[in-house]
Order: C-alpha cells, then structure tokens, then sequence
C-alpha cells in the first residue's frame, strides 16, 4: 500500500505562517482536469514544476499570497508523497504589459519537503531572492519601456521596384517598368538586361538560394536609395473555355 500523501492544505497554511513576512494560503481543489490550467498558464517556471502540471492531473494546488505581490504556487510533486513543489506566479498587475517580461529569466520553482519548517528555509534561501530579482527586472522594463515597441510603418516611397516570378521560372522586371535610378543596382548584382524580352532577368543558374541572396542585397540597396522592392507572381494566364457544343440531333430512319 503506498504511504499517504501529506494534507496540501495544512502545509500550505503552516508554509505560508512561517516564510519571511506576511503571507495567506488559497487552497483550492479542482473538480475537473481543466480546474488545473488557469493557474498552470500563470507559472513563471520553465523547468521541473512546469513540467509537473503539465505532465500530471492534479486534484488540487494553493497559491501564497505575500508582500509587493508575491504570489507562489504550491502542490503535489508526483509521485513523491512526501514532496510538493513551490513555484512563483507570474506579476498580477494591471500596469505590467506582456512585453515586460520579455528577457527577464524565469525564476523557475524548487521541490521541497513537507516538513513545512524546512520548506520555509529552503524557500526563502533559494527561491524568493531569484523571485525578488525578476520582479525588480520585470518593473524595470515597465519603467523604461511602458508601452509595446511596435514596429514604425514602412515609410512612403516615390518610386518602386517589382519583381516578378513568372510561370516558366524567370525571375526579373520589364526594362521599361523599372526607374533608372534602379537599373544599376540590378546590374551590379547580377541581373541581366535580355533586348528580346526587353526585361531584366535574374538567370536561373545561381539556383534558389543565390537568386534569394541576390534579391535580398537589391533591396537593401534600392532601400538605401529610397526606392521600393516588391516581389511578385506574374498573374496567371487563363484560356476561354468553349462551351461544350450540343449533340447533333439523330435522325430517324422510317422505311
């Protein structure tokens, strides 16, 4: 008969009584296996305890409530009846976007015992002091940086380039469609001017990758020089399709 697991609602009441500060326990108990996920999607944890609920139903979890915030997650580490793991919630603060939290490391959670006199050292000697320094990381990016840096809009342009992919594979632009500004650009990284088809064409023998490198390095130019690129598939080619003609009449012989 396996040995009976300590009661998560006790140790976490007795847990939250003896770490550093002003602490309350939650306990809750899941009544189904999606009661476990809201709190799980809030773990500031990409090691062992994100990997235990993720990996296992849980009945039940607490969460301990501290100063400045401080919220820890705690329950069942199984399938060792007589461990939990403690791990740090994500900052519940309306002022705290999600890209605040990028670049800070996750504090991550430990195991501990379910002496709950232990687990409080443990706790406070390792893990509340690396939950400390990404808060402080996380509140720092707010100050700096409140609002997400989105990217600016591409600036508007008075000439552009279109280079297009034809359906026999040619890659390139009609001569008379690309600015003079542009043609040199071309030219020098390895377009070819074909009178007969009176376009710039791209020749197929660099392969896919050269020709990619070659449209790359053309844009940065012609973007240097404040002309535009864009990449295009030649519209495709469609053929009128006769309705199908009515079946002669047969004609009926009398004798």
């Amino acid at each position: 008969m396996p040995p009976a697991r300590t009661d998560l609602n006790a140790f976490a009441t007795d847990l939250a009584f003896r770490l550093p500060g002003i602490w309350n326990s939650e306990y809750h108990h899941h009544a189904a296996y999606k009661d476990q996920f809201p709190l799980a999607e809030q773990l500031w944890d990409l090691g062992h305890v994100d990997w235990v609920v993720s990996e296992f139903v849980l009945t039940h979890d607490a969460v301990l409530h501290g100063p400045g915030g401080k919220r820890l997650f705690v329950t069942d580490r199984p399938p060792h009846p007589h461990q939990f793991v403690v791990a740090p919630l994500e900052p519940d603060d309306a002022h705290l976007k999600p890209h605040h939290l990028v670049g800070v490391t996750e504090p991550n959670g430990i195991a501990v015992p379910n002496d709950p006199l232990r687990a409080s050292t443990r706790i406070a000697r390792r893990l509340l002091p690396r939950y400390e320094r990404a808060l402080q990381a996380v509140r720092r990016n707010a100050a700096e940086q409140p609002e997400p840096p989105h990217r600016p809009a591409p600036p508007q342009v008075a000439q552009v380039v279109t280079l297009t992919w034809y359906d026999d594979g040619a890659l390139g632009a009609p001569y008379a469609s690309v600015p003079e500004e542009a043609r040199m650009a071309l030219y020098a990284h390895g377009f070819q001017y074909h009178p007969h088809q009176a376009a710039f064409l791209l020749p197929a023998a660099y392969g896919e990758d050269g020709r990619a490198l070659r449209i790359q390095a053309v844009a940065r130019r012609l973007a240097e020089q404040g002309i535009g690129v864009n990449l295009r598939h030649a519209a495709p080619t469609t053929t009128a399709v006769l309705p199908p003609s009515r079946p002669a009449a047969v004609r009926s012989h009398h004798r």
